[in-house]
């Protein structure tokens, strides 16, 4: 037996494996993607419901760690509570099993047919939609192919007596076995960051006899502990702390839930054998031309009914799981600096979903900055606080530096795989950003006007400050309206954007005409007169910029 070789054969076929899972993930989520934010965003804080919509996605994307990731991008985004996200990431655990279900099929004779109509379709269609559909279905190919090296790879090695040897290692017939088997399951699936490349792999070793189906099942257990790194990793850097919690729960949840079932082990495995029997499937050590032919249906069964298990338990008991995650989570949220830069990195950028979450999250902290400069800026005319005034200049930068590295961020994401829907957010958000980054120039022209009228001991008349306080306050009301819209915005979101930006728009001619009127019988002085004129186009232009914002928000540009 050539070592080499096995090595060789079986590491090349997981990686194809890995490969075709990828892929397969990637093209779902691209064909998918509107819906996938469509149901996530619509989730109630009914646990049953967000159990149910979390297999749905799952099942949709066929990765549970795409889904959790996903989920903590919106936590952080503050575009899902916690309950919420929780809710999700139980039935997240249902829906990765839809993968087991479909390698223990054993379509390993379509692979290759499928692969050449994947192909075809990937790199010889013009339409994104047939592309997406295409990746899907050579992914699905590479996979099931990946599985058929696997298995070739292995075959020599049952009849070696060191090899033989060295997997009966893995037998739960004894507790040092049982934790043996939890933590190479674990092990490897952080290593390869695929809790379906791991059981993928189970599978195989099971088929080829050299598991026996309850050693698989004990790997499968710690399979489903690695799985929870990658939602650990997405946190990395997130200041929100709700993400910490949610990344937190999933690891309890999967964590507490095999240690449950290792108690009672031995029954585990008698349910499962018995359900799988009782639907059909012959002997769990059933040889067939020396291959364990029924184990690995034996084995997606068990991981299906595991995670059933374990989600309807913790459904019942999610209160109480969420009071210890958010003990054994940072205890106080990370204060947040005003001014700092947007900190993306790169946990997101597999995941185009997750990834705009975030990118919203910073926009709308960017409006929120605006708001909050226009409002110091604009009531500084009444209490004439130059100290306070002096800080336009250095919110003014910090306001082109988010645009940058926002707009870099975004660019990045738009130089990845996304689809249609994705690639137009991506265009609202940009011009989202650009937008508000202009009406931080127009405070900065309010501003410098604010410390020409200071400086110079200017005064306006009653009239005058009274216009400038209605427009101001309308102008704070558009403000307000575009931010919250970027959260969520109603049916009538452009009618009231539409609404005020008339109104705006009215207020500046009447009130240039009224001033000419005040100039004309000398009640206004030429010096302020001028001030007032230019705060209103700047006021004028911040309501325009407002209404560009609403469209992109409303997704109309």
């Amino acid at each position: 037996m050539n070592i080499i070789n096995v090595l060789i054969q079986t590491i090349g076929g997981l990686g194809l494996f890995i490969l075709g899972m990828k892929m397969m993930t990637e093209g779902l989520q691209m064909s998918a993607g509107r819906r996938i934010k469509k149901i996530l965003s619509a989730v109630s804080v009914n646990r049953v419901i967000g159990c149910i919509t979390g297999a749905g996605v799952t099942a949709m994307v066929q990765s549970s760690s795409a889904t959790t990731v996903m989920l903590i991008g919106f936590v952080s985004a503050g575009l899902m509570t916690l309950q919420q996200a929780v809710g999700v990431i139980l039935g997240a655990n249902i829906g990765t099993t839809v993968t087991a279900q479909l390698i223990a099929f054993k379509l390993t004779e379509v692979a290759l047919p499928a692969i050449a109509i994947g192909v075809s379709l990937k790199f010889f269609t013009k339409k994104k939609k047939y592309r997406y559909i295409g990746e899907v279905i050579l992914g699905f190919g590479l996979l099931f192919f990946g599985m058929t090296v696997m298995k070739h790879g292995l075959s020599p090695i049952k009849a070696d007596p060191a090899f033989f040897e060295f997997f009966t290692k893995f037998d739960p017939g004894s507790i040092g076995g049982l934790l043996l088997c939890v933590m190479v399951g674990a092990f490897l699936t952080i290593m390869v960051q695929s809790s379906s490349a791991t059981i993928g792999l189970t599978m195989t070793l099971a088929t080829q006899g050299l598991l026996t189906f309850p050693g698989a099942m004990a790997l499968v257990l710690g399979e489903n502990i690695g799985t929870t790194i990658t939602a650990e990793l997405a946190t990395i850097g997130a200041t929100n702390i709700n993400a910490h919690r949610a990344a937190r729960a999933h690891t309890m949840f999967n964590v507490i839930g095999v240690g449950l079932m290792l108690l009672i082990f031995p029954y585990f495995v008698g349910i499962i054998e018995f359900i799988t029997g009782q639907l059909g499937a012959g002997p769990a050590t059933q040889v067939v031309n020396g291959e364990v032919v029924n184990v690995a249906r034996y084995i997606a069964n068990g991981h299906t009914i595991f995670n059933v298990l374990n989600a309807s338990v913790f459904l019942i008991f999610l209160p109480l799981l969420i009071k210890v995650a958010i003990k054994l989570s940072p205890k106080h949220e990370e204060p947040e600096d005003m001014y700092r830069l947007p900190d993306f990195g790169d946990r997101f950028m597999d995941t185009p979903i997750a990834a705009l979450a975030k990118a919203r999250s910073e926009i709308i902290r960017m409006s929120e900055i605006a708001i909050i400069t226009f409002k110091n800026t604009i009531n500084c005319i009444e209490d004439r606080n130059y100290n306070r005034l002096s800080k336009w200049k250095r919110i003014e930068n910090h306001l082109d530096a988010m645009q940058k590295e926002i707009t870099a961020y975004l660019t990045r994401i738009y130089q990845s795989e996304v689809n249609e829907s994705e690639a137009k957010e991506i265009s609202s958000l940009m011009r989202m950003t650009n937008n508000i980054e202009r009406i931080g120039d127009s405070v900065e022209n309010i501003a410098q006007l604010m410390e020409d009228y200071i400086e110079n001991d200017l005064k306006f008349t009653p009239a005058a400050m009274t216009d400038i306080n209605k427009i101001s306050g309308q102008v704070t009301n558009f403000l307000n309206l575009v931010t919250k819209g970027m959260h969520n915005h109603n049916e009538n979101f452009m009618n009231e954007a539409d609404a005020l930006e008339n109104s705006i728009d009215h207020m500046r001619e009447n009130m240039r005409q009224g001033h000419i009127s005040r100039l004309r019988s000398g009640d206004c002085a030429l010096d302020p007169g001028l001030l007032f004129i230019d705060m209103l186009t700047n006021f004028e232009k911040i309501g325009d910029y407002c209404f560009n914002i609403a469209e992109a928000v409303a997704g109309l540009k």
